[in-house]
């Protein structure tokens, strides 16, 4: 297996032994050889090259360098489409003026991702699963479009902004070194996450764990406050352990579990269809690791790096969760389509909503699926996983305003409607996912085929949905007009009596 994608790999070749020895492809075990060089660079960063220590700019010329090694070794050359993708936006930054440099510096940087996304797939065809280039690229894209928005409304009117809009606007244009830092810094150059350009000059700068001044009447400060620099060492340890836990699931169950036995016609032919169901969130729930190990591996390098705190909790414990990208137990315990989608992949949702959501005047849940399909790539499954997204998000707010109401009156009957919406979001979230992972058309449409029960039963519990509603408002109805009734016989009695 790890000979058979080393011609796929662009990057170093060094590790190949090692990729041969445990039998995984080269370009993932040089992911993840770079990954925990970068966690052990994080760490002599926070101590050798601590704030207090070294100025800004030798913090940027090492987090930079530092990122572009890491991303050569993965990549090879293609790693320089990184800077060819953030020199087209900050060259649009420069020239292009302000009213109008937010909306032309997302369409390059966009524009430029798909383009690599369609070379990759269509001309390169190195698959869905290996490390290639356009993962980070993903992330720079991110980056930069935030960066354009935050200049955008931090240096023109003010007017119409949200809170977090102003919280995060920036004043001034960044320099070149200090923007080459915040899109390819080490911390983030191979599996992001990203983050605000405000948060990283804070962790740069290393104001991160200062306290804002607070002032008086007279316009004075009331004192001077001891900067606070909590360890990040118990939560590094803790990400770690659950990237070692989610590594061996995933490496264990990834290939007893296929997602793609569920369109196998011997399966679905020899199952029941309850059971398919079962097999379906099993496999599922197998595939969720391998992002649990990625996202959390990168959380506890930012963190490792002095990277991500976020104040202190109700008893004193620091968070070290600012830029975390996923919160497990939210996700699998999750009771509605919109809570798994609140809790994973979280600075990608941030992302979309401070680029797209909030800012577009027609239909924004819409555009916000679109936004997301094309920055995932060109395959035709992200779009039928999106497509399908939207309808699922307007049934499940649907269902919240007008069923979930009617089961607050007790615990038990919101423990009831907990259970019952739990099952149901899983067994949603893997019906809109498996054409995600599927990538191409024909599977993806064999698989809504065998569905056609789901469907079926959609329906019946949509009409059973309306009907109950109906005969609630008919009940409601009657029970008013039986006190209506009531009313008007009492004032007639009284009528008669005073007479």
């Amino acid at each position: 297996m790890a000979t058979q994608t080393t011609a796929s790999c662009t990057g170093s070749s060094l590790l190949q032994p090692i990729s041969e020895i445990i039998n995984l492809p080269l370009d993932q075990v040089n992911f993840v050889a770079c990954q925990l060089f970068a966690l052990l660079m994080a760490l002599l960063f926070r101590i050798y090259l601590h704030p207090s220590k070294t100025s800004p700019f030798i913090r940027h010329v090492v987090a930079t360098l530092l990122g572009l090694y890491l991303a050569l070794f993965c990549f090879g050359w293609y790693s320089l489409h990184f800077l060819v993708q953030s020199g087209l936006s900050y060259s649009v930054m420069v020239f292009v003026g302000l009213e109008h440099m937010h909306k032309y510096c997302f369409i390059v940087t966009l524009g430029y991702l798909i383009v690599c996304q369609v070379t990759r797939v269509y001309v390169f065809d190195y698959g869905m699963y290996s490390a290639d280039f356009t993962g980070p690229m993903m992330v720079i894209t991110q980056k930069i479009t935030s960066l354009a928005f935050e200049i955008h409304d931090g240096m023109t009117k003010r007017e119409g902004l949200t809170p977090s809009q102003k919280y995060l606007a920036i004043s001034r244009m960044p320099s070149l070194l200090e923007y080459l830092s915040y899109n390819c810094n080490f911390m983030g150059i191979l599996a992001g996450p990203t983050c605000s350009y405000n948060d990283y000059m804070a962790f740069i700068e290393g104001t991160g764990y200062r306290p804002r001044h607070q002032e008086n009447a007279n316009g004075k400060e009331n004192g001077k406050y001891r900067q606070s620099e909590p360890s990040p060492k118990k939560d590094v340890i803790s990400k770690l352990c659950t990237c070692a836990v989610s590594l061996g699931i995933y490496l264990s169950l990834c290939k007893l579990l296929p997602v793609d036995q569920s369109i196998d016609d011997e399966f679905v032919r020899n199952t029941p269809f309850p059971l398919q169901i079962v097999y379906l969130y099993v496999a599922m729930l197998a595939l969720r690791p391998k992002y649990y190990f990625v996202w959390t591996l990168a959380d506890a390098i930012n963190n490792a790096a002095g990277f991500g705190f976020n104040g202190y909790n109700k008893d004193g414990s620091p968070r070290w969760d600012l830029i975390s990208n996923l919160r497990i137990l939210d996700i699998e315990f999750a009771t509605s389509f919109k809570l798994f989608l609140d809790n994973w992949n979280i600075q990608t949702a941030q992302w979309l909503k401070r680029v797209c959501y909030e800012r577009c005047p027609i239909n924004p849940t819409a555009a916000t699926f679109l936004l997301s399909a094309m920055w995932h790539g060109v395959y035709p499954g992200y779009y039928l996983t999106f497509v399908t997204g939207i309808g699922m998000t307007m049934a499940a707010r649907a269902i919240r305003h007008n069923i979930r109401p009617h089961f607050l009156v007790s615990d038990v009957h919101k423990r009831v409607y907990d259970v019952i919406t739990w099952a149901a979001t899983q067994v949603a979230i893997s019906y809109t996912v498996v054409p995600f992972v599927l990538l191409t058309v024909g599977p993806s449409l064999k698989f809504y085929s065998n569905c056609k029960d789901i469907q079926y039963d959609s329906k019946n519990i949509q009409y059973d949905c309306k009907n109950i509603q109906y005969n609630m408002t008919a009940k409601y109805t009657n029970c008013n007009l039986k006190k209506h009734t009531k009313t008007i016989k009492t004032h007639k009695t009284r009528e008669k009596y005073t007479k």
